[in-house]
This record gives structure tokens, sequence and C-alpha cells, in this order.
């Protein structure tokens, strides 16, 4: 399986949201994700990954904020507050969850 950025984002503009489901396996949930203006992302219940495609811009995970460019990798413990500022207009990011609900974490401490 193979994803494309390109061809990602276009039937992404073809939705009427800012995320897009594109692959699935197993835990493993694959989306494209691009806002506009303002993102209202709230806490997930498993663990996520972003891979920032395109823009720049910051981010703000359990109170600490760091800038993100096109390859960066930005990880976020299920359950924890998280959102992107103040970025460009192109910004867009894969967005990969997985694990179980509350997160890897939360197991491990069972």
């Amino acid at each position: 399986m193979k994803l494309d950025s390109k061809e990602a984002l276009k039937k992404l503009s073809n939705q009427n949201s800012p995320f897009l489901n594109l692959f699935e396996h197993g835990t493993l949930s694959v989306e494209i994700y691009k806002p506009e203006k303002v993102d209202l992302q709230q806490p997930h219940s498993r663990d996520e990954v972003y891979i920032i495609i395109s823009g720049t811009g910051e981010f703000l995970n359990d109170g600490e904020r760091t800038t993100f460019k096109p390859g960066d990798f930005l990880f976020v413990p299920a359950g924890v507050v998280h959102r992107f500022e103040n970025f460009t207009e192109d910004f867009s990011t894969w967005v990969l969850f997985y694990g179980p609900e509350g997160g890897e974490q939360n197991q491990n401490d069972k």
C-alpha cells in the first residue's frame, strides 16, 4: 500500500471535514489532516503521531510549545491536550493513531 500526499489532499478537498481516514490495519489508522485557520482538536483516546507534510507553525503538546516544519515527527500520548497554532495556509499532516484505547503507556502500568 502506498499513500501519496498529493492524492490524499485531493481526496480531502472533496470532503466536508479537515481530516480523512485513508488506511486501517489492526490498531493502526492513518489519516490526513488539514485544518482551516483554527485547530479544534480534542484529546484522543489512543496514542498519536503526526508527520508534517507541508507548512509551518507551532504545536502545543501538554503545555509545551514547539515549532514545526515539513518532515517533522510529533508524538502525542493518549488523552493529552494538543493543537496546532499559528500555522500557514498550506499546513497539512499525516496522522497515525495506534495501540489500545488509553494508550500504550497505560497498558504498561497494569
